[in-house]
Parts: structure tokens; sequence; C-alpha cells
């Protein structure tokens, strides 16, 4: 009577180590994936600044190139 109990106690035990050991390899792989994830959000807002400090380079320039037509065309005063 006393071995029947025992036997299911481990494999129930051997059921919950299996289900752990699958658990480890999922929180491994979810650790990975998010590490990746991190790269790339990085490298995303690395991209977006170096596009915003273009487009501000390139609007500045717009902006002295708007100024000077106006200037021509004498629809502003000069800056002092």
């Amino acid at each position: 009577m006393s071995e029947a109990p025992e036997n299911l106690t481990l494999i129930h035990l051997r059921r919950l180590d299996e289900r752990m050991d699958r658990m480890a390899l999922d929180v491994q792989e979810l650790k990975t994936r998010m590490t990746s994830v991190k790269q790339q959000t990085a490298n995303l807002a690395a991209t977006q600044a170096s596009h915003s400090a273009i487009l501000s380079a390139r609007l500045d320039r717009v902006e002295t190139r708007l100024d000077r037509i106006g200037r021509r065309l004498d629809l502003v005063e000069p800056a002092r």
C-alpha cells in the first residue's frame, strides 16, 4: 500500500521537474528576445536623433535662404 502513494508522488515530482525545466528554457528565450528588442529600440532612438539633427540643419539652411530671398525682394528689413 505504501508504494503506490510514493510512486505517484515521484511521478508528480518528475512532471513538475520537467515543467520547471521547460519554463526555465522559455524564460531564457524571453530574456534573449528582450535583449534584442532593447538593442533595436536603442538603434531606432539613435537613428531618430540623427535624422532630427539632419532635419534641423536643413531647416536652418532653408530659413537662411528664405531670409536672403526676402531681403532681395525687399520684403523684410535686414537684420541689424
